[in-house]
């Protein structure tokens, strides 16, 4: 063979080359538009396909496909004006970091948070100091109603508010709830912008979010992202949090969470951090949940929340295989209280509730969590795994404001009187899971003893040196006792004398 027929050989077969590979690339592209979903949301080409030359006996040129991206700057400049900057002003405890210095950002209103992932950091209680706190909330009524957490505004003396047009107002305070860290403030104002509310049982894994606030008093600072997860426990939060990786910061606490709509699906509320700015993992209050909330707030100044009466943990893979359980999932009964709603339905420790109403338990989070966000009286069916069977009961539930008054002023009356403490004792699986012999768990703390730095959740040893198991024992030591008293503290796994004064 010779050159020239070699040359026009390979010239012939890279020609072909060409052909199939552009064959190759309509379809392709045939087949990208045949299973590329519908956009939900405007959307912006990010990459288009050159036209394919027909003359080359290629399918006629096609559009190019759409990649459907969240365009936000619509929601920012519609919603942007009813989220507000929200600062305080008031006095608090100072803490000490445990080298005589007051703790690193102890006004800002996310250091509980924080506190709680990164361990005990106070060391008892200090001198009355000045605060000042910045957090987000956003407009719900045009008259001035307005959603943030509960922790922005705690032990405010003074809070104001600040509009995107600069007007600033002082805010009252109608009402707040620790356990969800929902509150509802208001304005002197009217025919103010007011943002949608959606339904956070509508948001899907993965879907987009965005939140606005003002991380580190940047106003009306915008961030995005995707929802991680649903229905997150945290610590011993009552509430089922929405897990984003939107960045959020100190500043941004109490600001709304968006859907690709427009509308509040939740209120950002927390972050895990270990180094006390975003890192990846943030979380927000459903607004299913605020709603409920503000409407209680507004109707009467109060949130009641309803009460089971157990103690529940988790069900892992040995207590499934112990119990002959199929998956390891459901809320393990540890402990029963004696005359509550689940004792009288029959409910018994070593029972596992795998759902409520209908609704499937995974976990001992999702049992708290309902329970805590349904009404006092509503009655729930309750599906048990006891010893191998399924059992049906059925409980109506009480009222959590009304035991906790009941503790407080049926079993410790004296205490509570001087102290300002609710008291219950350990129960037997606390006693083992935490090592100690006795003690009593500090359910509520006010007066002269949160003064001096006691905190609910805290266990009390001893008074005046006196190891304490019952209510009756830290009654006769307070009334033994003229001006103070002191006791001793566990706190996580530190133990801490406090002082307190009595009145």
């Amino acid at each position: 063979m010779s050159k020239n027929t070699v040359s026009m050989t390979m010239k012939r077969l890279v020609l072909a080359l060409v052909a199939v590979g552009a064959l190759g690339a309509g379809a392709a592209i045939a087949v990208q538009e045949k299973h590329a979903p519908a956009a939900a949301v405007p959307a912006t080409p990010v990459a288009t396909q050159p036209p394919v030359n027909a003359a080359a006996g290629a399918p006629a040129p096609t559009a190019a496909p759409m990649i459907a991206l969240p365009d936000f700057s619509v929601i920012a400049s519609r919603n942007g004006p009813a989220v507000v900057n929200i600062s305080t002003t008031g006095t608090v405890k100072a803490g000490y970091d445990g080298r005589g210095g007051a703790e690193p950002f102890a006004d800002d209103p996310f250091y509980e948070f924080f506190r709680r992932f990164q361990g005990p950091q106070g060391r008892g209680g200090g001198r009355e100091a000045p605060s000042h706190g910045v957090g987000s909330g956003f407009i719900v009524s045009a008259d001035g109603i307005i959603l943030t957490n509960a922790h922005v505004v705690r032990d405010a003396s003074e809070v104001t508010v600040k509009l995107t047009d600069r007007r600033e107002f002082k805010a009252k305070v109608l009402g707040s709830d620790p356990k969800t860290d929902v509150a509802v403030i208001k304005i002197d104002a009217k025919n103010l912008p007011v943002v949608p509310l959606g339904r956070s049982m509508d948001v899907k894994v993965g879907e987009w979010v965005l939140a606005i606030g003002s991380p580190f008093g940047l106003e009306n600072t915008v961030t995005a992202g995707v929802v991680s997860a649903k229905g997150r426990s945290l610590d011993d939060s009552s509430v089922p949090f929405i897990q984003t990786d939107v960045a959020v910061n100190p500043g941004n606490s109490g600001g709304p969470l968006f859907n690709t709509k427009g509308e509040v699906v939740g209120i950002n509320s927390q972050i895990y951090s270990q180094t006390g700015g975003y890192q990846g993992l943030s979380f927000a209050i459903p607004v299913d949940v605020a709603n409920r909330i503000k409407d209680q707030i507004i109707a009467t100044g109060k949130v009641v929340h309803a009460r089971l009466g157990v103690t529940a943990q988790e069900v892992g893979q040995e207590f499934a295989d112990s119990f002959g359980l199929a998956t390891p999932e459901g809320a393990l009964i540890a402990n029963v209280e004696n005359g509550s709603p689940a004792d009288q339905a029959g409910l018994k420790p070593g029972d596992v509730i795998r759902s409520v109403n209908g609704q499937k338990i995974v976990g001992a989070g999702e049992l708290t969590a309902y329970v805590a966000l349904a009404k006092p009286g509503d009655k729930v069916a309750l599906d048990v795994w006891r010893q191998g069977k399924q059992v049906s009961l059925a409980a109506k539930l009480g009222n959590a404001n009304e035991r906790v008054a009941a503790v407080s002023d049926a079993r410790e009356p004296a205490a509570k009187l001087r102290l300002g403490l609710a008291l219950r004792p350990l129960d037997p699986l606390e006693r083992r899971e935490a090592g100690l012999p006795a003690g009593l768990v500090i359910e509520q703390a006010g007066g002269a003893a949160a003064s001096a730095g006691v905190q609910p959740g805290d266990v009390l040893l001893s008074v005046n040196g006196r190891v304490v198991n019952s209510v009756d024992q830290v009654r006769d030591m307070v009334s033994k006792s003229s001006k103070s008293v002191a006791l001793l503290i566990q706190r996580g796994e530190e133990r801490i004398f406090i002082p307190v004064r009595l009145g």
